[in-house]
């Protein structure tokens, strides 16, 4: 039943089984109207129970590589790609996409990447958000307040005021991935996704001031696995424009190419999403997640060191290369990757940071890629200045290199094994970053500076699932130690101490760091691989 077809009575009912179950928090009344609620309970009623199926289907299909099948092209579905179509089109304040910056929906963070020399800020509510209901509902509020203008925040310790400038950059808000409930809310007794709850809300309370000043509502969709899952979204936008009276095409949407499964549909998530989608991009470090886990089981498919696993190695080039030939010849951007890297403070160590920040630009911008992402306002001058020079005057994007003269890249290309080494000290970093990483994600930081590198979730997937897997499959270290739970368990020890003589001792007893330690060993030890550190996170963070 769509919205069209409902009675009044049945809207009603609709509306009543939705039921906030969360603390009052400031912000609540802004954000929870009557006309945002009608719209969260309409597409709770419509697309709930199908998204339930699409997530057992991953579960299905998991299970078919873990017993030794690999991903590849669909046969069913190989007219999709190889038909002559393209995409609706791309609005005009996203043609020139070259440097992109991101982070939380924090009030100081969404007034300073507004800011930046950058042409658009992704407002996070998914990798580098922890959800608590407090951030979550104060995101809507301070989004609502930039979308107007009139977003403004004082420091009251040290007293600097930040405002927005003329012309800010423009708003991409990020939701959360399918799989993540937003249990502060019901729908019928059951949590509701937390990628229906991001979505509405920004969308009710901003579509119609975005319009009005010629941009529009506009998102990027994390974490999909299949084409299936891109038509769910294309039938949501559907029905909200009609809902709205609005445009075929209104909403524009960028999918995240960031699961192994994805890279092999994206021609097919292209051609299910075409009158709303603008772009497909590269992240590479949920990417590299996602292949540990997808090929979990296979042995010849292991990982080495998380700073060896480069996008110059084959299997990421692959990647990174199809990305932009699919992408352009569907008239879609092909949006580079991450810089993870923060500025140094010392001059010696910002030009190294600067150098590295320029190697990985310098490469995506000679693949075709139209934009990147910097997590940092002190690398988008870097950034901006490689991408002016291989974009050119007159030029917003590089839709014109098709790559057409290009090899097909094959499955085996994409599936390619990585060459490199297991260290001990690799392993000992990947445990620290891990145990820092979930330490704040569960005291609610889920953007997190360390050794150099602006962290979100996505790289403590990393170094949690690489363990996992050399613990399972049995690797020896370049040092000859054999990887097993109790070796893991011994430096999880060893670490702890590391750290906390590192953040210090009161930052230590304040924080959650007992706990971080408990949760990283629960999900490296276990036989089966926990999907994502933030379900059990997710429990431990609203308890």
């Amino acid at each position: 039943m769509t919205q069209a077809d409902m009675t009044n009575e049945q809207k009603a009912q609709t509306q009543g089984q939705l039921n906030i179950v969360g603390a009052h928090v400031e912000g609540q009344q802004q954000v929870f109207t009557e006309g945002a609620l009608n719209l969260l309970s309409v597409l709770c009623a419509n697309y709930m129970d199908e998204l339930e199926s699409l997530l057992e289907a991953r579960g299905e299909r998991q299970r078919k590589f873990d017993q030794g099948e690999l991903p590849d092209f669909l046969p069913h579905t190989r007219e999709v790609r190889e038909g002559n179509w393209q995409v609706r089109g791309i609005p005009a304040d996203l043609q020139d996409r070259r440097v992109e910056i991101t982070g939380p929906v924090d009030r100081k963070m969404i007034i300073n990447a507004l800011n930046a020399n950058v042409k658009v800020f992704m407002a996070d509510f998914e990798d580098s958000l922890s959800p608590t209901w407090e951030k979550v509902v104060q995101g809507q509020v301070n989004l609502m307040d930039a979308v107007r203008g009139d977003i403004s925040f004082t420091n009251e310790q040290t007293g600097k005021h930040y405002q927005l400038k003329e012309d800010p950059a423009v708003l991409i808000a990020r939701v959360r991935g399918l799989h993540l409930k937003e249990k502060h809310i019901e729908f019928a007794g059951k949590p509701i996704p937390g990628a229906l709850c991001d979505f509405a809300l920004y969308f009710y309370h901003n579509y119609h001031q975005l319009l009005a000043k010629g941009s529009g509502p506009y998102f990027y969709i994390p974490k999909l696995e299949s084409h299936l899952e891109a038509r769910w979204w294309a039938k949501v936008f559907r029905m909200v424009e009609e809902r709205f009276c609005l445009a075929p095409g209104t909403i524009k949407c960028t999918c995240l190419i960031e699961t192994l499964p994805a890279v092999f549909e994206m021609d097919e998530i292209l051609f299910e999403l075409k009158d709303n989608i603008v772009a497909l991009n590269c992240g590479r470090w949920d990417y590299i997640f996602s292949y540990i886990k997808t090929l979990k089981n296979h042995p010849d498919r292991i990982l080495p060191d998380r700073q060896q696993v480069t996008m110059d190695k084959p299997f990421l080039s692959a990647y990174s290369r199809l990305l932009v030939k699919t992408c352009h010849k569907r008239g879609a951007l092909a949006m580079g990757g991450m810089a993870a890297f923060i500025p140094a403070k010392d001059e010696a160590g910002n030009a190294q940071v600067l150098t590295k920040v320029r190697g990985d630009k310098e490469l995506e911008a000679r693949n075709g890629h139209d934009g990147t992402w910097v997590a940092h306002p002190g690398l988008a001058d870097t950034a901006m200045g490689i991408f002016n020079e291989y974009i050119g005057e007159g030029h917003a994007n590089q839709l014109h290199i098709t790559r057409d003269v290009d090899a097909p890249i094959l499955a085996a290309e994409l599936l390619a094994p990585c060459d490199g080494e297991r260290t001990e000290e690799g392993m000992r970093l990947n445990i620290r970053i891990a145990l820092r990483y979930i330490e704040a994600w569960i005291s609610g930081n889920g953007c997190v500076p360390i050794y150099g590198l602006m962290e979100d979730a996505a790289t403590a997937e990393i170094s949690r699932a690489s363990i996992w897997q050399w613990i399972q499959h049995e690797q020896y270290l370049s040092n000859g130690k054999l990887v097993t739970k109790q070796l893991f368990k011994d430096m999880l020890v060893q670490e702890l101490a590391n750290v906390k003589e590192e953040v210090g001792a009161e930052a230590f007893t304040h924080g959650k760091f007992t706990q971080a330690a408990v949760l990283l060993e629960q999900i490296t030890t276990a036989d089966e691989l926990v999907d994502f550190l933030t379900l059990p996170g997710y429990r431990m963070l609203t308890e």
